[in-house]
């Protein structure tokens, strides 16, 4: 065991102990001005709206780019907002939730994952979520809560049915003054440095991406590594080996 966990830790294990952030730009497909998030670096996610205008485009450019690309999957909400086509609503059974996920998926080429838009209702129910679980386990496919209600269900049942999951950790740009962009993002690096991995989510506001192209570069300067959404999958059994081998070293000593 000890053999096994060295071997790990030199092949490259070490590095993802140094603090490390993913960066999802979402809500992507509706306005043209979407593209600018192709002016980001490559390894910031894109995560991409189901039957928009722009879309299917928009994930091949960026998946010819380098970018990691996910699907952003609506969901209803409490608030009622109008969802789109595409979008999963408590009225539906298994079948039809499974079949508009498939659906979406086949929209959006390239997906490695998936985040909820809106979701404020669906994401607190167990069996619509308990069903998209099982079709994004069926698609070998990652899901990240984007976290609009404290009372998500969405993290129980990807656990549940075994689908690599994160959470949202900030929203960087619900209010796009440079001011709160500013402390959302100072915010953003002490949470990274501290929990060793953070999950943000922004918007393709021109605003947002005027601020990420001049900041982004500040990550390296505080040791914070920016890496794709699926770069921080099995961080947690990673560290685990490293706090393993460290405790076998201390004991033989």
């Amino acid at each position: 065991m000890r053999y096994l966990l060295l071997v790990l830790l030199l092949t490259g294990i070490p590095s993802a102990y140094a603090a490390q952030l993913a960066l999802i730009i979402d809500d992507i497909g509706y306005r043209r001005t979407d593209a600018a998030v192709l002016s980001l670096p490559q390894n910031v996610t894109l995560s991409i709206l189901p039957y928009t205008p722009f879309g299917d485009q928009l994930a091949h450019k960026a998946h010819v780019k380098g970018h990691e690309i996910m699907l952003h999957l609506p969901m209803q909400a409490l608030n009622g907002n109008a969802l789109g086509m595409g979008g999963l609503t408590n009225l539906m059974d298994e079948a039809e939730i499974k079949s508009q996920v498939d659906k979406a998926l086949e929209r959006i080429p390239f997906a490695k994952g998936v985040n909820n838009h809106m979701g404020s209702l669906l994401t607190q129910l167990q069996l619509p979520m308990h069903w998209v679980m099982q079709r994004l386990k069926q698609h070998e496919l990652y899901f990240v809560d984007s976290v609009t209600t404290h009372f998500t269900q969405a993290g129980n049942q990807a656990r549940r049915e075994g689908v690599p999951l994160l959470e949202r950790g900030i929203f960087l740009d619900n209010d796009l003054t440079p001011k709160v962009l500013e402390k959302q993002f100072r915010q953003a690096i002490a949470r990274a440095k501290t929990q060793g991995n953070l999950v943000v989510i922004a918007h393709p506001h021109p605003e947002t991406v005027l601020f990420l192209k001049e900041n982004l570069g500040r990550l390296a300067a505080q040791g914070i590594t920016l890496v794709p959404t699926s770069a921080l999958l099995g961080l947690g059994t990673q560290r685990l080996a490293k706090a393993q081998l460290e405790s076998n070293q201390s004991t033989s000593r």
